[in-house]
């Protein structure tokens, strides 16, 4: 049923008047606009976002020497020679290893008969083991200064860093004995490199 206001110009119905005129509907709006204003409008309070108020430990501003440090343990001169000294300690302890089992250290060549004395054994897995060390420094230096630069000219952190930068150290290290070796160094290191990387990742 439909009634009329202003002298019977515009046709209401008695639902819409009767919902306009009750006051819980009015005071229900008032609320839900209350509501929004406090959530998505001018009233919508400014959260800190510090760590300690998330629950989180606080993070101090850097000062200029702590980014200096940053900036050079981050160079590959650093890497370079961080490799260059764990592979000096790798390969003198590799070298030693192998030679505290190898059954023929100390013995003389010209006099294999001759039992050989604590002196010459020592000096010998010595002798090997700096040789180890060596080897491995290089290598270390070399994989880990050509890995730094591949991927600061990729401009990317993956797998093909350490496969590109396997490939240039055996070659380079095969290369001294021909052109054959250097393609199968450089095929066996890149193969070794893609999987330690598929491993640790």
């Amino acid at each position: 049923m439909a009634t009329t206001v202003n002298n019977g110009n515009v046709p209401v119905s008695d639902t819409q008047s009767s919902t306009s005129a009750d006051p819980r509907y009015e005071g229900s709006t008032f609320q839900y606009s209350m509501l929004l204003e406090h959530l998505i409008g001018e009233k919508r309070p400014i959260k800190d976002l510090n760590p300690t108020v998330m629950g989180g430990l606080p993070n101090p501003m850097k000062t200029d020497d702590q980014k200096m440090i940053e900036r050079g343990m981050e160079s590959c001169a650093f890497k370079a020679v961080l490799a260059c000294v764990g592979g000096f300690v790798l390969g003198g302890a590799f070298g030693v290893f192998t030679a505290g089992i190898d059954t023929n250290v100390g013995f003389d060549p010209k006099d294999p008969m001759r039992t050989p004395t604590a002196r010459e054994v020592l000096k010998d897995m010595g002798q090997r083991g700096m040789s180890y060390a060596k080897n491995f420094a290089v290598i270390g230096a070399m994989f880990s200064c050509t890995e730094c630069i591949i991927e600061s000219h990729r401009g990317k952190s993956d797998w093909k860093n350490a496969v590109y930068s396997g490939c240039v150290t055996g070659g380079a290290i095969g290369f001294r004995a021909g052109a054959k070796a250097g393609v199968l160094g450089c095929g066996g290191f890149a193969a070794f490199s893609a999987a330690i990387e598929y491993y640790l990742r």
